[in-house]
């Protein structure tokens, strides 16, 4: 056992997890067999899982998932006609580090938030900094940050050093010249630099009118599209599927 001015130092420099190690380890005799080094070893790996399973709740919790129980093994993938060898590897998360978008297209209730929830919460579990916001919410942030200093530089700042970005509702409201400029500025930055997943009742076709038909929307959609994965959410509304189950 170890004593308290021990257990009082490990506490300080964040450890409480290897006194529960430890302390596990000396209330069962089947350890009492075990070399020091094979003890140690079990001590590091139980530490470090600890650890990194409080550090996947704190990043799901921090991504402020509209559907937190989200999970991609509880996708519909047979009876939604989705493509699940594209779903599971896009949820292996190497588009994150390739810094490419994912585009979700569908009707309201097929899915579409629930589908790009699940897909943040692998990132979080693979300890990638994810944020999950609705459009709607994204451009009233914005807006409230022009009454301080600096204010919307910094939301701007905020949501392009997200590693993965979960852009709920894309398009779903009309858009003001402000705020085209806004998100051609974010997408601009998080060119290259980022993943963004869009979730969008429109098809991609119908993005430019809503984008206002100009230069911005070109910009703005040749920034998003290119080499982006283009997902349907499918042909049936989950919400009524879910309860007749």
């Amino acid at each position: 056992m170890i004593n308290d001015e021990t257990r009082r130092k490990l506490r300080e420099i964040q450890l409480e997890e290897m006194i529960q190690a430890i302390d596990r380890q000396a209330k069962d005799t089947i350890y009492a067999t075990l070399s020091f080094d094979e003890r140690m070893k079990m001590i590091v790996d139980y530490v470090y899982q600890e650890k990194h399973n409080k550090r996947v709740i704190s990043l799901i919790k921090r991504a402020r998932f509209r559907i937190p129980n989200a999970a991609i093994q509880d996708v519909f993938f047979a009876e939604r006609h989705l493509d699940k060898d594209l779903i599971l590897e896009i949820a292996a998360c190497s588009f994150i580090s390739n810094n490419q978008n994912i585009v979700v297209c569908g009707f309201t209730g097929s899915g579409k938030s629930y589908l790009a929830c699940s897909i943040g919460k692998e990132a979080c579990k693979q300890g990638i900094r994810t944020r999950y916001i609705r459009l709607p919410d994204l451009l009233m942030e914005y807006s409230e940050a022009k009454i301080q200093p600096n204010g919307q530089s910094r939301e701007l700042k905020k949501y392009t050093n997200y590693p993965l970005l979960i852009l709920d509702e894309w398009l779903i409201t009309d858009l003001s010249d402000d705020e085209l400029h806004f998100l051609f500025e974010l997408v601009e930055r998080r060119y290259d630099n980022g993943a963004t997943i869009f979730c969008t009742q429109y098809k991609i076709e119908e993005w430019h009118a809503r984008l206002g038909g100009g230069v911005l929307a070109d910009s703005i959609m040749d920034r998003i599209i290119h080499g982006a994965h283009i997902i349907s959410s499918g042909s049936i509304n989950m919400r009524d599927f879910v309860l007749n189950l």
